[in-house]
């Protein structure tokens, strides 16, 4: 990324500033504007997350917002109640009071005399969602809204839970947000206020892990803030982006797709990452074009921002199996409309072992599958957070536990662009079941790519609403819908479909083994598939190279640690997944504070035995300047029997060596249909 120091206009920067909210709760800002605001007012974007702007996301705020600013805006970046040096506590994700709170810093906002009375919201992630969620609330100064991997369907399709199967990012999400929401204030900022502060996280904190588990099915807990209850909410211009390493490239698709508002969309090869800080790369000069949707729906610049494509997507070509990739080759490709009328859904009947051509007739015959635990081991995260290893790696041995489906060796290249589909025809032996669908690239020896996958619990596939349970032996009819995908298949590859009935530890197998039948001939994969087309060209790179202003300065005192290992022992039979993300001991220059932040998660089976799943996820998070030593540790265990899911959490402040906090919870919740 090539770093600005020269911007259109001087900046100030105001570190601290408390914003009243309708109750009382006073919330912390980090503010960046042109020097000549005060006589000249601006457009003002707002920023606001959980993720501490003094210390845990400042370097990353300080690339972004100061070149906005630059831009001639003024850029808020808010801490969530309760997070960093906002008053009160945070009890849950993108609640009422999140809202409310939006919408009473927006109204703040637009009364400065350094504002113009015109808002936008921008983020990535937590920032993504509320942003949306709250362009859907209609706040009259809102005029536009910048939004990254994010999810309009807080239950389908977010990392809680997938097609109605729960994933192990349920229970490593609550672990992360036990810690972020539990850390305290900088004395630096708030004064002496800092340690009552941080009692009042500590005493009313928890596992939100509970509060998912009590929701295992799509119900008023989830239809809350999951825009796509009603997409006419959303009144204000939309620039949406995602990437294909992301969990969350679905929801652009569907915006484009659903919202009636100017929109366009962007997808590339990335990670949980801002376009400009892509990776894998390319990366892309993407503040640049969030500076140009601004100027055009905040300043009324007719700068053309909605010329050219509703869609650029990154077109991936084929890769060899990696955990981590630097570079995804391929080539930008645009959509006039989505659903684009380039894109043809070509349907392919399922035979014994094979994807047969469109036209083929395929004889009915039952296929069985009863996939072992070890299925999903080298699945990676349900999104990658770009911290490697933590994509998917060669799926044969996945395949040797799953039913598999080869097609013919490809004579031409194929090109798919959207969400391919898997109809079952099928029977299982238990009421509760799930299957995993995934679709790789295998290349002539044999090595298999992970393109994309889907998951449905098996019990829903009727509706996420309601489930039910599966009569044992009778034939049922179900979609699994995969992820979008953006995938060149070369000639002399050949695509493979893999479908097994458990994927764990991404996703929580069900209460007992499952043996699943498949009927060929009234099965079928169906794929969206893009013809290459000469206008492709035109696009070239399509973006400028990705530039920012210069990171906040920072110290790496003590070395990082990144481990991801599959163990398997072969005399108890025990299998684990382990998981080390230790940032070491960061200084951070400017503000003389040393943090450390280690993240740890353990997921473990015993055989085939489904009542020894189990999953941990460990945090520990402090922070140290001069006399001032404040640490917290998190713990919390998901385990299991073919009834009831049991969580046990504990939470330890100390100061210094000191315990000055510890709780521990006990929870045994009933399983629904899961």
């Amino acid at each position: 990324m090539r770093s600005v120091t020269s911007l259109p206009c001087a900046i100030r920067e105001e570190e601290h500033v408390w914003i009243p909210v309708s109750d009382g709760t006073r919330l912390s800002a980090r503010i960046w504007r042109p020097v000549y605001a005060e006589d000249e007012p601006v457009p003002a974007v707002l920023e606001y997350i959980p993720y501490r702007k003094r210390d845990l996301s400042s370097v990353r705020d300080s690339i972004h917002h100061p070149y906005i600013a630059g831009h001639g805006y003024a850029c808020l970046r808010v801490d969530l109640r309760g997070t960093g040096e906002s008053e009160g506590v945070l009890l849950d994700e993108y609640l009422e009071q999140e809202q409310t709170d939006a919408e009473d810093i927006l109204a703040w906002v637009a009364e400065q005399p350094w504002c113009n009375g015109r808002t936008g919201m921008m983020g990535i992630s937590w920032g993504a969602f509320n942003s949306l969620q709250v362009a859907a609330r209609r706040p009259p100064s809102l005029r536009a809204i910048v939004i990254a991997s994010f999810t309009d369907d807080r239950y389908a399709d977010d990392m809680h839970y997938m097609g109605g199967c729960m994933l192990s990012d349920n229970l490593a999400e609550a672990g992360t947000m036990f810690a972020y929401a539990t850390c305290p204030p900088d004395p630096a900022m708030v004064g002496e206020r800092w340690r009552e502060m941080w009692h009042e996280r500590l005493e009313n904190s928890g596992p939100w892990v509970t509060e998912w588990l009590r929701h295992q099915r799509r119900d008023d807990y989830w239809r809350h803030a999951s825009v796509c209850e009603d997409y006419e909410d959303v009144q204000c211009p939309v620039l949406a982006s995602s990437g294909w390493a992301d969990g969350y490239s679905n929801a652009v698709m569907r915006l484009l797709e659903n919202l009636d508002v100017p929109r366009k969309g962007l997808i590339g090869p990335w990670s949980h990452k801002f376009p400009h800080l892509g990776e894998p790369g390319p990366a892309i000069g993407y503040l640049q074009e969030v500076v140009r949707w601004w100027d055009h729906w905040l300043k009324d610049i007719d700068n053309h921002v909605l010329d050219g494509p509703i869609l650029k997507t990154w077109m991936q070509e084929s890769m060899p199996p990696s955990t981590a990739y630097t570079e995804r080759p391929g080539r930008w490709v645009g959509e006039p409309a989505w659903p684009s009328p380039h894109i043809e859904q070509l349907n392919y009947p399922l035979s014994r072992h094979r994807i047969e051509g469109a036209d083929d007739t395929v004889e009915e015959r039952e296929m069985t599958v009863q996939s072992p635990l070890s299925v999903g081991q080298f699945a990676g995260k349900w999104a990658s957070y770009n911290a490697p290893p933590d994509l998917p790696y060669d799926q044969r041995e996945e395949d040797g536990g799953s039913m598999v489906f080869d097609s013919e060796t490809l004579t031409e290249r194929v090109e798919i662009l959207g969400a391919p589909t898997v109809e079952l025809d099928f029977s299982v032996n238990e009421p509760v079941a799930m299957v995993a669908a995934r679709l790789s690239d295998v290349s002539p020896d044999g090595r298999a790519t992970r393109v994309t996958y889907g998951l449905l619990n098996l019990t829903r596939h009727r509706s996420l609403d309601e489930p039910e349970a599966l009569v044992p032996g009778k034939r049922y009819r179900a979609a699994v819908q995969l992820n979008g995908a953006a995938q060149a298949f070369p000639p002399g590859h050949r695509i493979r479909l893999s479908l097994s009935t458990s994927y764990w530890p991404l996703a929580w197998p069900p209460p007992e083994p499952v043996l699943l039948s498949v009927f060929t001939g009234a099965s079928s994969l169906t794929l969206p598939v893009r013809p290459t087309a000469e206008s492709d060209e035109i696009l070239g790179r399509a973006f400028g190279e990705p530039e920012g202003t210069p990171p906040l300065m920072t110290t790496q005192v003590s070395p990082k640690e990144q481990r991801w290992t599959v163990t398997r022992d072969l005399i108890g039979y025990n299998e684990a997944l382990e998981i080390v993300k230790d940032s070491g001991t960061v200084r951070f220059d400017r503000i003389c504070l040393d943090v450390d932040r280690r993240a740890y998660e353990r997921y473990d089976t015993v055989a085939d035995d489904f009542e020894s799943v189990r999953g941990e996820s460990a945090w520990t998070m402090s922070f140290r300047r001069g006399d001032w030593d404040v640490r917290t540790e998190t713990r919390t265990v998901l385990a299991c029997t073919a009834t009831e899911f049991l969580l046990n959490a504990t939470l330890d402040g100390y100061e210094g060596a000191r315990r000055v906090f510890s709780r521990t919870w006990n929870e045994r919740l009933p399983r629904d249909y899961i």
